[in-house]
């Protein structure tokens, strides 16, 4: 019988795993009377235990109360392992190893003493696996829990599709089946062993004391560089105590992938990043990959991906970029932060009216006519039937924010806050990709200044670029439209899925880590947040 069974006595050599077999044997080698009422008693513990949650609840009414995790049989032994063992290597995908509390489970399974027991083990095992599932599919975190300005919706499978997937299958390859099967995804593991690994073996070592550092320079601190660079990556083994061109190629190949200036000088800002520990990397790759597990859903043959961090837009064509830009995106503080969410651009508008956002409108124009009728001139100002209003008449003064009746609006022009052309993927937070009159802001290596849209350093190659799918000369197409100063919308013929993203950590087409500075400080709180939820660094040195 299970209930007299005394597994607590059994040699510790044993395992967890095996003394629960013999659990299990004894519970299948009981008399047929006493099995019958062992088995009442596991389908009364499952339905008791299965009822604090309805999808689970749900699940084994539909079956009857039948276990799917603790029978005796083959089928049911390789669900056991296979759960057990991605539960114990789920830290190896950064997710949170404590809320699954597998030491707990197996206690269980060891102390198991009863058909009841195996009852309750049998619901829990099914919660972890839902757990864990979801975790490592859509991501450890709701996104727009932990920061409002990630608008993303994540995609969940449901529940029922889970579990009725996995019995319909091998268990240990659909269990590695939920993950990611992104190139980015297994790059960013790699990484992440890559990064632990260096950290086991001293790290980068000492950081480099100093203000910034020319070529030609000696000392300690070149030193500390060199030997920096090296465990990095970025350098071949050298012996070198000058700054020289082999150092200053090694350290522009470092800005290159710190998104910096590449010009081969140690200045401040690269002094900061090269200093930077492996644990503070190591959170970045941490959140790239729960953020990549946001985005676990067909991106598109061809899409547009915008990197906030980075400041670029590039076209991906079967996973090769095609085509890419600098960006200017919205400039720090809550009401300018560019989103991120994906959507589907469907046109565009070549010489495009502005019209201005209400914010705009009464945040910062508002002010200016109350104190002059003439001010901000290149800007009409509408009724709410579009007839432009007689600024001579109008009393601006005695309207407030709330009570403003009009609208505004830019005509077509070169000097247009859009530039000459905006491509649309409409979502009701107002973000397009446009041109932009100001260009010397590309030049800036960081690029936060909008109000939130995405500004395209090349505009009018990025419209070349989308056009080729459907126009013989795409070129010529759109100067055409361009040159009649009119506006025009040209629809695309298959509208290209938008992706905007915020990434710190991602790796380029070699698989190689590239880092970016956190600029609205998302990152941190997501790891603060991972962080809580049970996500460990694991060997993390300086």
């Amino acid at each position: 019988m299970l209930s007299t069974m005394r597994i607590c006595t059994a040699p510790k050599t044993m395992t967890r795993s095996v003394l629960f077999a013999l659990a299990l044997s004894a519970l299948f080698a009981a008399p047929a009377q006493q099995a019958g009422a062992q088995v009442t008693a596991f389908k009364q513990a499952v339905a008791e235990t299965g009822s604090r949650d309805e999808g689970i609840a749900k699940f084994y009414r539909a079956h009857n109360f039948e276990g799917v995790w603790t029978g005796n049989d083959e089928v049911h032994t390789a669900r056991r392992a296979a759960l057990l063992d991605a539960l114990r290597h789920a830290g190896d995908h950064g997710l949170p190893v404590a809320r699954y509390n597998i030491d707990a489970l197996e206690r269980q399974m060891r102390d198991a003493r009863s058909a009841r027991d195996l009852g309750i083990i049998e619901v829990e095992m099914t919660r972890m696996f839902l757990q864990y599932a979801r975790d490592i599919q859509s991501g450890a975190l709701i996104p727009g829990d932990v920061i409002d300005a990630i608008k993303r919706e994540v995609e969940y499978t449901d529940r029922a599709e889970l579990i009725t997937g996995f019995l319909s299958s091998q268990p240990a390859a659909y269990l590695r089946g939920l993950a990611p099967r992104t190139v980015e995804y297994a790059a960013l593991i790699k990484q992440k062993m890559l990064l632990q690994e260096r950290a086991r073996n001293g790290g980068w070592g000492p950081t480099v004391n100093a203000s910034s550092l020319k070529p030609g320079a000696t000392g300690p601190a070149v030193l500390a560089m060199r030997n920096r660079l090296m465990a990095m990556g970025y350098l071949e083994r050298s012996n070198a105590k000058t700054y020289d061109t082999a150092m200053a190629a090694a350290v522009q190949a470092f800005q290159t992938a710190h998104g910096l200036e590449p010009d081969g000088v140690a200045g401040s800002g690269t002094i900061k990043e090269m200093n930077e520990s492996i644990d503070n990397r190591l959170k970045s790759v941490l959140v790239a990959m729960e953020r990549e597990r946001w985005l676990h859903r067909e991106r598109g043959t061809r899409h547009i991906l915008v990197n906030i961090t980075d400041f670029t837009a590039k076209i991906i064509d079967e996973g090769r970029i095609t085509f890419e830009t600098r960006s200017v995106v919205g400039a720090l503080g809550s009401d300018r932060e560019t989103p991120e969410f994906s959507d589907e651009m469907d046109h565009m508008v070549i010489n495009p009216s502005w019209y201005v956002p209400r914010s705009i409108v009464v945040g910062e124009y508002l002010p200016a006519l109350r104190a002059n009728p003439n001010a901000v001139r290149h800007l009409e100002i509408t009724d709410s039937r579009g007839r432009v209003v007689n600024r001579s008449s109008a009393n601006f003064a005695r309207y407030s924010a709330s009570s403003f009746p009009y609208s505004m609006r830019q005509p077509p022009s070169p000097s247009n806050a859009l530039g000459l052309v905006k491509y649309m993927f409409p979502n009701k937070y107002n973000i397009y990709l446009h041109d932009t009159p100001a260009k010397s802001l590309f030049s800036r290596e960081v690029r936060a200044y909008s109000h939130g849209c995405i500004r395209l350093r090349d505009p009018f190659d990025f419209g070349y670029a989308l056009l080729a799918k459907q126009e013989a000369d795409p070129k010529a197409y759109f100067q055409s439209q361009l040159r009649t100063g009119r506006e025009a919308r040209v629809n695309l013929d298959q509208p290209v899925p938008v992706h905007i993203i915020y990434r710190t950590a991602f790796t380029d087409a070699k698989g190689n880590l590239n880092f970016r500075r956190d600029i609205y400080g998302r990152d941190a709180r997501i790891w603060d947040a991972l962080q809580k939820a049970g996500v460990e660094l694991d060997l993390i040195q300086g």
